[in-house]
């Protein structure tokens, strides 16, 4: 009999990762940005809070928990913000091509992860690196969960960064579609030189969207890496993989948060199919493809029938030249 309770609670887990990435870029593209570095930033953010696991496991101080998720988290947030803002500054401040820069972005995030985390492996002397003890304290689930049978399962049985994960979505949702400066970044998006025109900030709120988009996205590429994996570091390939179906995502979603979420599910249970089925290990890829056929399928339905709300920012992926106005 197939496992539904376990199939959806790991589509579930992989799906987060998903969540947080896509909420991220959708927040990031609002504002007129089109940033392909998402997977490089989903790396950095893993490798920081590897690196800020490591050095609070090895400092010697008597562990805690709190202060485990603390530090994890601190340095996750802070080396996503750092990759992002060096995307920034080329692309508001200097107004380099965004696609171009996004691109070299991915490979320097990349290698970036792959670097610090072998270091990391030969400082160890270990063939992998892990932090399963500070992955424990992010796996920690509800203590009724296992009473509840296959629903505790579904709905309980995940550590707090999946409820923070909806939280952030909904909360994300919430500004672009009810509060002024949601409004505002949207304007900026659409058509900078008009908002510019009515007295909005634009390069303060493209600053403001693309930074807080890359951490939310860094802080994605961290749970897969603490939660999903355990807190064992071996490469940054899987992690790339979850920046790139976040940038698929966001096109699925129609640039909505919430759609996002839920798609992030479906897309998560697609990526792990193979592990549930009995097909050969050569049909592998196919099933792997899965989300990127449904991701064109969308594009191309969305393209027919051309309504604007379907439609991305007006702006997306254009430097905006004020000289121009």
């Amino acid at each position: 009999m197939f496992p539904v309770a376990e199939f959806i609670n790991r589509a579930v887990m992989v799906g987060t990762s998903l969540v947080l990435g896509s909420t991220g870029e959708i927040l990031t593209e609002k504002s007129g940005n089109l940033n392909l570095g998402i997977p490089g930033i989903m790396c950095s953010g893993a490798v920081s809070g590897l690196i800020g696991g490591f050095l609070y496991i090895n400092s010697g101080a008597k562990f805690s928990a709190a202060a485990a998720v603390a530090i994890t988290l601190a340095a996750c947030c802070l080396g996503s913000l750092i990759v992002t803002l060096i995307y920034s500054f080329l692309t508001i401040t200097l107004r380099v091509n965004q696609n171009v820069t996004g691109l070299a972005l991915t490979t320097f995030g990349v290698g970036l992860a792959n670097f610090f985390g072998g270091s990391l492996k030969q400082l160890s002397g270990a063939d992998s690196i892990s932090i399963v003890k500070i992955a424990k304290a992010y796996k920690a689930s509800l203590p009724f969960a296992s009473k509840l049978g296959d629903i505790g399962k579904i709905l309980f049985s995940y550590g707090f960064i999946v409820y923070l994960a909806i939280i952030i979505v909904l909360v994300v949702s919430f500004v672009l579609k009810k509060t002024r400066v949601g409004l505002h970044l949207c304007a900026v998006g659409e058509n900078p030189a008009t908002a510019d025109a009515a007295g909005i900030n634009v390069t303060r709120y493209k600053y403001f969207a693309t930074c807080i988009g890359g951490m939310i996205s860094g802080l994605g590429g961290f749970y897969y890496f603490i939660d999903y994996m355990n807190g064992s570091w071996e490469d940054a390939s899987k992690i790339s993989q979850c920046g790139w179906l976040s940038i698929a995502l966001v096109i699925f979603a129609i640039w909505r948060p919430v759609i996002a979420l839920f798609g992030s599910y479906v897309f998560g249970g697609l990526w792990i199919l193979y592990n549930y089925t009995g097909f050969s290990v050569q049909m592998e890829p196919i099933i792997n493809m899965l989300p990127y056929v449904v991701t064109i399928i969308v594009l191309i339905t969305v393209s027919l029938r051309r309504k604007r709300e379907t439609q991305p920012p007006a702006s997306l992926g254009l430097n905006y030249f004020r000289e121009d106005r």
